[in-house]
Formats: C-alpha cells, sequence, structure tokens
C-alpha cells in the first residue's frame, strides 16, 4: 500500500484541497515511476487509479484543456478506464457527465486527437476543436467545487487511498 504521513496531509489542507490531493498523487506517480507500463500500474489500486486520474484531469485541462490531455498521451487513461463511473461514485455527477460528454469527441475523433504534431498544429487543434471548448468552460466553472468535493471523499475515505504513517 502507498504510504503518506499525517504531517504532509495536516500540512497541505492548510494549503488548499488541489494540495491535499497532491499528496497522494506525488507518490502514485513515485510508485509507479516514469513508467506506464501494466507492470507499474498493477501497483495501484483501482481508487488510487481513480484519483491519479482525476489529478491528471483537472492539471491537463486546467493548463491546456482537453487537446493538451490528449496530446500527452492521457486521452486513454481517462476516457477508456472507468473515470466518469467513479466520479459519479464519489459525488461528483456534474464532472461524470462533462467526462462524458468529452469522450464523446474523444471516440468520434481519436486518431486526429493522438497523432504526434508540430506545435504549430497542435496550436490549430484549438480551433479543430472548438466542441471541447463549452465543456472545457463548464469544467473551470466546477473545478473548485469539484475538487472539494473529491478532496472530502478521499478524507472520508483514506484507508482506500494510503496508509497513514504518523
Amino acid at each position: 500500500m502507498i504510504e503518506v504521513t499525517d504531517a504532509a496531509l495536516r500540512k497541505a489542507v492548510g494549503e488548499g484541497m488541489d494540495e491535499f490531493i497532491q499528496v497522494f498523487t506525488d507518490k502514485y506517480k513515485e510508485a509507479i515511476g516514469d513508467e506506464w507500463t501494466a507492470e507499474a500500474m498493477s501497483l495501484l489500486t483501482g481508487e488510487q487509479h481513480s484519483l491519479l486520474a482525476y489529478q491528471i484531469f483537472r492539471d491537463e485541462v486546467m493548463a491546456g484543456g482537453f487537446c493538451q490531455l490528449i496530446q500527452n498521451g492521457y486521452g486513454g487513461y481517462i476516457f477508456d478506464n472507468p473515470f466518469a463511473k467513479v466520479m459519479r461514485m464519489w459525488g461528483a455527477e456534474d464532472l461524470s457527465k462533462l467526462v462524458y460528454k468529452a469522450k464523446k469527441i474523444y471516440d468520434d475523433h481519436r486518431v486526429d486527437l493522438e497523432k504526434e504534431r508540430t506545435d504549430d498544429e497542435f496550436m490549430a487543434m484549438y480551433e479543430q476543436y472548438e466542441a471541447f471548448d463549452e465543456i472545457e468552460e463548464e469544467y473551470l466553472d466546477m473545478e473548485e467545487r469539484v475538487t472539494a468535493l473529491i478532496a472530502r471523499y478521499v478524507d472520508e475515505h483514506l484507508e482506500l487511498f494510503a496508509k497513514i504513517n504518523k
């Protein structure tokens, strides 16, 4: 089981809900390293994968939207796994619906969205895939609330996410 310290969690809570979540996800990334192989990924539980997926989703969409998320290689991790379903089960129904909307676009255009691009071609994706714009705006409007909701879920179910060391 992944381990985090109580002190790290207490410090992070004072800094914000996203920092609280990041205490866990940093440990998950440390455990799997840069290897996103089946063997490395098996080191995490389903709950841990879902929390890591949320962190990646949040960071990528906040920085550069769905085009960036997909171009950075996370499309399959978000859309081919039960991420949206888990978000609904954790109480983030609005986020779940939003992810399903984005998944529809992703599924319809996956080959093109995932192909290698130059910087100019990448920037042109934002015009080509304007269908993501509204979904990204919806997420930006709900991000703070959703992040707090997920952090609260993690806090209420700590044993699912890590072993807490005093």
